[in-house]
């Protein structure tokens, strides 16, 4: 979420693999009993079964956040890549505890299920891919059936004419063509959809500043996760302080 206050038919084989990563990752969105904790500077990961993809966000001060890519291999976790990224406006909250418009990141660590962007999807790309189209928005009606969900408004079940003074508005994804040309949708509130808990909780490009709950980075540094993230690792985020 940016805001603060995609002849006989020709199958894509590409598009049809995408499809199946991505119904692969919300299945496995809960998170398996018994995988275990790690520490990664300085934050606790929640380990879910074979992860060994992590990001960890930690808190440094204000807005600012140090995020770090990390990789297990024979048994041992290695930083592979860090840099300085921005958290919510609002400062860091319990997931449990957040409530929807308060420009708060959520605590605890969380599924990288997915990607969305200006671009149409890289041959590079693990994640299952969808390129923003006109009409797409991110649910965050709280009477839709489809909050916190990627959906078209051609598709129905969200008001998506409300305007951004609602606090019901959804978040049309081309109104932000910068933090959004490279995207990564997290597993936070996926799984459950808690109404007032929000919805879009994403890592996403740099904006000019802090964010309305997600955690931002350095447009290289998102291309290269983009790059990295692969399904059959059971990729992460986990946001601490």
């Amino acid at each position: 979420m940016t805001h603060p206050h995609p002849k006989a038919p020709i199958v894509d084989g590409r598009a049809v693999a995408a499809g199946l990563l991505l119904l692969a990752g919300l299945l496995l969105v809960p998170a398996p009993a018994g995988a275990g904790t790690v520490t990664l500077d300085g934050v606790r990961v929640d380990l879910r079964s074979g992860t060994r993809q992590v990001v960890t966000v930690n808190h440094t001060s204000g807005t600012y956040a140090r995020v770090t890519l990390w990789r297990k291999s024979d048994g041992r976790w290695s930083n592979v890549a860090r840099t300085t990224g921005r958290t919510g406006y609002g400062g860091l909250v319990a997931g449990a505890d957040r409530r929807q418009g308060t420009g708060t990141t959520p605590l605890g660590t969380y599924r990288l299920l997915s990607t969305f962007g200006t671009h149409a999807r890289d041959a590079n790309w693990g994640l299952a891919h969808r390129k923003i189209r006109s009409g797409d928005f991110w649910v965050q009606d709280n009477r839709s059936d489809y909050y916190n969900r990627y959906r078209n408004k051609d598709h129905g079940g969200f008001r998506w004419r409300l305007p951004a003074s609602d606090p019901n508005s959804s978040e049309r994804l081309s109104d932000y063509p910068k933090q959004y040309e490279f995207s990564i949708v997290t597993g936070f509130n996926y799984a459950a959809q808690v109404r007032h808990r929000g919805s879009g909780i994403f890592l996403h490009v740099n904006g000019r500043g802090a964010t309305a709950g997600c955690v931002s980075a350095p447009r290289r540094f998102i291309i290269r996760l983009m790059n990295r993230l692969e399904p059959r690792l059971v990729p992460l985020i986990a946001i601490g302080r």
